[in-house]
């Protein structure tokens, strides 16, 4: 029987009167169409800058880091060489050492993280060279003399510009020294380039050099702290690192994957995402209970209807139907405005930068937006969801509406 839906949209929009029933069940369109709606640009907006920051903090972060956690590592190179070749999205991987020190230039010193890398590497595993603002990304140079590459907030602190020397001296030794009246190890690099990575924290503390030197600097001598990996695609990462981690003793290696290496920010960006979501939901949920109210309001209104339809033969499940599709009916379309004002919103944002912001400030000048798949079947899903329970109260009260008494005054 398919006229369950027919009675449905005729409740809903009647003609010949517009009365208050139909005033609240417009006012429930409204309310959903904006819920839907703000969820939509808010979660586009979350989406947005989750992936801006990401993006900033994976400029020089690999998609996945194994280091050795004890001193074993000529014994397990070639093991582990192997495992990380077995890795089904792997693009590169190289290795590599890092470690605090102290650099010294123009009569200014920093403490800073030295990070020694495969000279071939900068590219196949590091984003340098495209983050390069002066200089280049050569460590090594045509004069042969060994290179270093510093942030721009390093190079401001130190005073230094591409070309200039500047002395790297090392922790490693330092025993030696109070002991043996030694000299700790240090070495002198010429700034190559000067990077900006969007990311304070790296532009203002992060160096890189050669591996070889770093070695030495740290006292690695040939050894290696770990291998530093890139994937064809960063979403593989916690796949590979599951892989890696069944393969490899825990007691010897430790496998971060990109968000391990921020996971703070990263949960909390998340939290704040799922906290919005269930906050902006509530805005449809109080729209639902204009849905509860009209439809409760509708069946007493049509109580007449429902005894002549049951006396015609109708079944509860029939009225009941009746009742539902009316309900939802109302949701779908108050989603479907919403979805179609949401987007509409974010597709002017896009295009026009409705909302600019300061480039000096975010370091972006307009307000990032992403647009997800996953989020419409959510907003919709919830929408639609609750727009199905709000009718289902006042549905089943209608199917238990009794035949004879509804049309015994009639």
């Amino acid at each position: 029987m398919g006229y369950e839906r027919f009675i449905a949209k005729r409740y809903l929009l009647s003609k010949h009167k517009i009365n208050f029933i139909s005033i609240i069940s417009f006012i429930s369109i409204t309310g959903i169409t904006i819920g839907v709606a703000a969820l939509i640009v808010v979660l586009s907006v979350f989406n947005g800058f989750g992936s801006l920051v990401t993006s900033f903090l994976m400029n020089f972060d690999p998609h996945l880091r194994v280091e050795y956690k004890i001193d074993t590592k000529a014994k397990n190179a070639e093991e582990l060489n192997s495992l990380i070749k077995q890795l089904p999205d792997l693009k590169s991987y190289a290795p590599f050492v890092s470690g605090k020190v102290l650099v010294v230039s123009n009569q200014q010193t920093q403490v800073i993280n030295l990070k020694g890398i495969d000279t071939a590497s900068t590219e196949k595993v590091y984003n340098i060279k495209e983050n390069i603002i002066y200089g280049n990304d050569d460590l090594v140079g045509v004069d042969g003399q060994a290179g270093v590459i510093i942030g721009l907030r390093l190079a401001d602190e130190l005073r230094t510009l591409v070309g200039d020397t500047i002395t790297v001296i090392s922790p490693e030794g330092i025993e030696r020294v109070v002991s043996q009246f030694g000299m700790p190890n240090s070495a002198k690099f010429i700034v190559r380039g000067i990077f900006s990575s969007q990311n304070n924290e790296y532009d203002e503390s992060l160096m890189f050099v050669p591996l070889e030197d770093a070695q030495y600097l740290l006292g690695y001598d040939v050894d290696i702290q770990g291998y530093d990996i890139k994937l064809n695609n960063s979403d593989n990462s916690f796949n590979a690192k599951d892989f890696l981690e069944s393969k490899l003793d825990a007691n010897t290696f430790e496998v971060n994957t990109w968000y391990d290496f921020h996971k703070e920010l990263y949960s909390v960006m998340q939290i704040e995402r799922w906290v919005a979501y269930i906050l902006l939901s509530l805005i449809i949920a109080v729209a639902t209970f204009n849905i509860l109210g009209s439809l409760s309001m509708s069946v007493i209104e049509k109580k007449r209807d429902i005894g002549i339809m049951r006396s015609m033969g109708s079944q509860e499940k029939s009225i009941l139907k009746i009742f539902m599709y009316e309900g939802l009916m109302i949701g779908v379309v108050g989603t479907l405005l919403g979805v179609i004002l949401g987007y509409f919103i974010c597709f002017l944002q896009l295009q026009y930068n409705i909302y600019p912001l300061d480039p000096t400030q975010y370091k972006i000048d307009s307000l990032p937006l992403e647009i997800r798949l996953s989020d419409f079947f959510y907003i919709a899903g919830v929408s639609l969801f609750l727009s199905l329970i709000a009718s289902y109260i006042p549905a089943k009260r209608a199917a238990k509406v009794d035949a004879l008494q509804a049309i015994k005054w009639e």
